[in-house]
């Protein structure tokens, strides 16, 4: 089984690489985003540097899982080859695990312009180990949203996934305080904020890259997420996958 997934995710690795748009996308807009809003506002305040630098992170992964997932997903459904890989007696699982190992190393590859322009511009400060929990926290927390990215890939057109998955993207970035910090938000925002998953992956990333307590709920909520995005998906491909051999 290992093989299979290695197979699949060398396969796939080599498919984005001849197509690197999705890696030019998903680490352009947090990296704009940095040189736009934290560098000028908080590049001089080590915990807000940090803490924005964090938020620019998760807003990368967030974008290569729902986005990104979600079009890559639409797309191999509409490939004639598709139909015929799903036949094979493999299963979809190495598949599954393939897209999603190649999903994260896109995420990682999305965090380095941020990571650079932090380190370069601002006066944010981070341990070499606290970086590295927080890249794990950031993919734990990037879950719901390739689950997301794959229940959205299943049960759209392609065409239709680059739109619904950008709607989908901004709101729930917004409500999550990953642009701008919950605090300073309107009052019915700060109350909706910690149920969104996004607020729950931020939490986690900024525990570690700042050392704050996480909102409790906000954590639940993600785990809540998780499992509910995780229901979603395998119903959307048991759909699929009835609609195709019916």
């Amino acid at each position: 089984m290992s093989s299979l997934i290695l197979a699949h995710t060398r396969y796939l690795m080599l498919e984005q690489l001849r197509v690197p748009i999705g890696l030019v996308a998903s680490s352009f807009f947090p990296a704009a985003s940095m040189l736009a809003f934290v560098v000028p506002f908080t590049g001089d305040d080590p915990v807000a540097a940090t803490r924005a630098t964090g938020s620019m992170m998760m807003i990368g992964a967030m974008s290569a899982a729902l986005m990104g997932l979600s079009i890559t997903v639409a797309q191999d459904r509409e490939l004639p080859w598709n139909p015929y890989v799903r036949t094979l007696p493999a299963g979809p699982f190495p598949r599954f695990a393939g897209r999603i190992l190649t999903t994260m190393a896109t995420m990682l590859v999305s965090t380095i312009p941020v990571v650079l322009i932090a380190a370069l511009f601002t006066t944010a400060t981070i341990t070499v180990p606290n970086l590295l929990i927080g890249l794990l926290a950031l993919l734990g927390g990037a879950v719901p949203f390739m689950l997301i990215g794959l229940f959205l890939g299943f049960v759209l057109a392609s065409k239709a996934a680059i739109g619904v998955s950008q709607v989908v993207f901004f709101p729930i970035a917004i409500l999550g305080g990953l642009f701008l910090p919950p605090q300073i938000m309107p009052d019915f925002v700060q109350k909706v904020s910690p149920f969104v998953p996004s607020r729950g992956a931020g939490e986690l990333i900024w525990a570690v890259t700042t050392g704050t307590s996480p909102n409790m709920i906000a954590v639940i909520m993600l785990g809540v997420w998780t499992v509910i995005a995780a229901l979603a998906a395998g119903w959307a491909y048991r759909r699929d996958e009835g609609r195709r051999f019916s």
